[in-house]
């Protein structure tokens, strides 16, 4: 679980409810208890119930079901249900639903990347970018996690992968091997990551032998010839694909022998229906 500091969860929640809810305050309704459940319409891989956690304790609620970051929803399932005063229900009705929808979204459609790829290749894996929506990079990270796939880079500092915009500024941008070289001496605890751009370049970074190697836009039989050469060129190069990689395209990619897909796709799938429901506490108990 990606870790969240309370100024986060008070970010979050201030987003919507910097000055109450309105219609609660002059309804004279803040005071009476009730219960808010939060409904999975459609079912699916499920993310964002943590932060939820999280969001609706600030604000002195009581959780009393959660469903877990990861598990699969059935259609209808409830994944939340929070106990308290109406004032609090309400401020955190759509900062929540906003969190869940957003990271059901982006878990339930890398759920279905990932289940795309290992029907092929039990030993796929979907590494995301971190080219995520700004201001969404923790929850994203989150979410892929739940679904089970892997984070590409969280920064630019955490791992070595070159790009053309780097080789420009090479003396020589297409000597790959001096590039990888001096990348291996100068950060030798880190794995050496290419990204070529076309068939000749991709052939040309194999005979350098980095640790990866990124094909960018490659169509399927461009990546399937390279797949087919690199065992023979750098026998310990493992091959990615990146760049266009949807649920959509996927399929038209499994015929190439390569089993690591990059994409930041999932970021941008369309958010989950959240069905949300308030009402008043039938026991007439004040929860905290």
């Amino acid at each position: 679980m990606i870790y969240f500091s309370q100024a986060q969860i008070d970010a979050l929640l201030l987003e919507d409810i910097q000055g109450g809810d309105l219609t609660t305050r002059a309804l004279g309704i803040g005071t009476q208890p009730g219960v808010m459940e939060f409904y999975h319409r459609k079912g699916g891989c499920v993310s964002g119930t943590a932060v939820a956690r999280q969001m609706l304790i600030s604000l002195g609620l009581t959780v009393t079901d959660l469903l877990v970051d990861g598990e699969q929803a059935n259609t209808g399932q409830r994944l939340v249900r929070a106990c308290g005063n109406a004032a609090a229900l309400h401020q955190g009705w759509k900062a929540v639903q906003n969190v869940l929808e957003w990271s059901c979204g982006v878990s339930d459609y890398l759920d279905k990347m990932l289940t795309l790829a290992r029907s092929r290749y039990p030993e796929a894996q979907i590494a995301c970018t971190r080219k995520a929506i700004p201001g969404t990079r923790m929850l994203a990270t989150q979410a892929v996690l739940a679904a089970g796939g892997i984070i590409h880079r969280g920064g630019c500092a955490e791992t070595v992968l070159l790009f053309a915009n780097h080789r420009r500024f090479l003396s020589d941008e297409s000597d790959w091997t001096a590039a990888i070289t001096q990348l291996r001496r100068q950060a030798p605890e880190k794995k050496i990551v290419v990204e070529a751009d076309t068939p000749a370049q991709a052939l040309a970074a194999l005979h350098a032998a980095p640790d990866v190697l990124q094909l960018d836009k490659f169509t399927p039989v461009q990546a399937a010839e390279i797949a087919r050469q690199a065992p023979s060129l750098a026998p310990h190069c493992t091959l990615a694909l990146t760049g266009g990689i949807t649920l959509a395209t996927l399929a038209s990619y499994l015929d190439c022998g390569i089993r690591l897909f990059i994409t930041s796709a999932p970021y941008y799938a369309p958010p989950a229906d959240i069905k949300v429901t308030l009402s008043p506490d039938a026991r007439g108990i004040q929860h905290s």
